[in-house]
């Protein structure tokens, strides 16, 4: 009788273990909530609202005063050159001028015996920098034309900016998260689930490139300074929570 207690007892406990750990699956399942992961994307095209082009002029001569006034006369070339063309003349700036003695080879019955001064380079950088773009480009492309005159005169290409760059940034990253979201609402969808609460979120670099063609973006991000029409973008990765729906229990 003893040992018949004993299995009874043996028997009971099993039983009552499986209970409690059916229960225990039966709650973790009811618990449980996965996520899904996707990425949004915003993106938008603008016109650069500002144009910055830098330049240089330079003289030579043997002596440095005069090499100096010569210098003065190319400067003021350039800023009436561009303020007839209706470039304002405050958005024209000139630096420091630089100046470097210059040498030259000397030989002897075709040996090279040392070098003697040859007198004075002057050179002065400048940059034109302006929000009316239109203008500034078209001046711009003439100022070679200085060169006809005498002055020796470099211009590099244009840089193009846009002054509310931040607020289309600002733009953008909200307009990403909501195209993320909207993709993790269909997936729940689709797949009879509901979608819970944002669990993470975390925005890719900005791409800014030309407007038209195939530049191709970098992994630190792209600044694409020298097209006036251009593109941004940017990805934002999101997770969020999702749980399946209730069945509902036949009738």
């Amino acid at each position: 009788m003893g040992n018949l207690w004993k299995y009874i007892i043996i028997a009971s406990s099993v039983v009552l273990s499986s209970i409690v750990l059916s229960a225990a699956v039966t709650q973790r399942y009811r618990t449980n909530t996965g996520t899904i992961t996707v990425t949004g994307l915003g993106e938008t095209q603008f016109t650069s609202d500002l144009i910055s082009i830098d330049g240089n002029i330079e003289v030579e001569n043997y002596d440095a005063a005069e090499g100096y006034r010569s210098l003065e006369q190319s400067r003021e070339s350039v800023i009436n050159f561009l303020t007839s063309k209706g470039v304002a003349r405050e958005a024209i700036s000139f630096d420091m001028p630089n100046s470097y003695k210059l040498s030259e080879s000397v030989y002897e019955n075709g040996d090279y015996i040392g070098s003697r001064f040859a007198g004075y380079k002057l050179t002065q950088g400048f940059n034109i920098e302006s929000n009316d773009v239109d203008t500034v480009e078209s001046a711009a492309r003439e100022l070679p034309s200085l060169l006809a005159r005498g002055i020796s005169i470099e211009v590099n290409n244009p840089m193009y900016y846009y002054t509310e760059l931040e607020s289309v940034k600002l733009n953008l990253l909200a307009e990403a998260a909501a195209d993320a979201r909207e993709r993790a609402k269909k997936i729940a969808e689709n797949s009879e689930a509901e979608l819970g609460d944002l669990a993470m979120s975390r925005a890719g670099v900005f791409q800014i490139t030309a407007a038209t063609g195939d530049e191709e973006f970098l992994a630190g991000g792209s600044f694409n300074l020298s097209s006036r029409e251009k593109k941004a973008r940017v990805t934002v990765r999101a997770e969020y929570k999702i749980k399946q729906k209730a069945k509902q229990q036949p009738k």
